[in-house]
Parts: structure tokens; C-alpha cells; sequence
């Protein structure tokens, strides 16, 4: 039987963002998304844990190399999304009203097909201490 181990990075960025609908008035945006849908935007300081899940291979003692984890995450997505308004500045959030759910699974494309060893298993992105989401991929 294979022995899975799961292995966990944490990152952090901080980002604005605004919760609407286009076609929508900015009251009835207000009455959907409460103070989120601020015209004028709002920020979160998030935090990121992205977990890998496979097999110790022999040769390293390693089911990826933590370090090459941070790279593809910082490479992928927080260089992209920290310090950025993710309605305007992140490509990979075009089109997509920026819930957090949205977000999670927005980062999750962002880094499925670039993980070299194990398998993307889960997102976690927490917007804050009391709130988080995670994604695993197609169930």
C-alpha cells in the first residue's frame, strides 16, 4: 500500500478588490455583496496554504522539494496577486467577480500541470482568521 504524505506551503499576500456585477447599480451591488462592493474597493491580508500529496521517493527523501514548491507559488500566483487589485491588475482573475471562492479556484488553475512531483491535492485561502476556503479540484 502506498505511503501518502501531505506536504503544506504558506504564503501571504495582500490585495484589493471589489465584489459586483456589471449591469447592476451600486446600491443593488451593495444589497448583494454588503460593504464588499465598495466603488472604491476593499483589502484583505490573505494567507495561502497549498497542499501537495504523494509518495517519499527514495533517492531524496522528498515528495517535492519544499523549496521548489515556494518558487512555483511566489512564480505562479503571488507575484501576480500581492499588492495588486484583482479586479484590474491579475490576468488570471479577468472576468471573474473576485469572491474568495473564485480566487481559490482561480489559484488552483493557476498551479495545476506545474507541480513536477506528488499531486496537487488542495487550496486554502484564508481572508481571514475566522474565514477560509479550500478547493481540491474536480470532485
Amino acid at each position: 500500500m502506498a505511503k501518502i504524505v501531505y506536504i503544506t506551503r504558506r504564503e501571504t499576500f495582500a490585495a484589493a478588490h471589489r465584489l459586483f456585477r456589471p449591469g447592476l447599480t451600486d446600491e443593488e451591488n451593495y444589497e448583494l455583496f454588503g460593504k464588499c462592493s465598495n466603488p472604491n474597493w476593499h483589502g484583505h491580508n490573505y494567507t495561502l496554504e497549498v497542499v501537495v500529496a504523494g509518495e517519499v521517493e527514495p533517492e531524496t527523501g522528498f515528495v517535492l522539494d519544499v523549496k521548489k514548491l515556494k518558487e512555483i507559488i511566489r512564480e505562479h500566483v503571488i507575484s501576480k496577486v500581492d499588492h495588486k487589485n484583482l479586479n484590474l491588475d491579475t490576468e488570471f482573475m479577468k472576468g471573474l467577480n473576485p469572491t474568495s471562492e473564485n480566487i481559490t479556484i482561480a489559484i488552483w488553475n493557476q498551479l495545476a500541470g506545474k507541480i513536477p512531483n506528488g499531486k496537487l491535492y488542495a487550496v486554502k485561502l484564508y481572508e481571514t482568521e475566522n474565514n477560509y476556503f479550500e478547493y481540491r479540484g474536480e470532485e
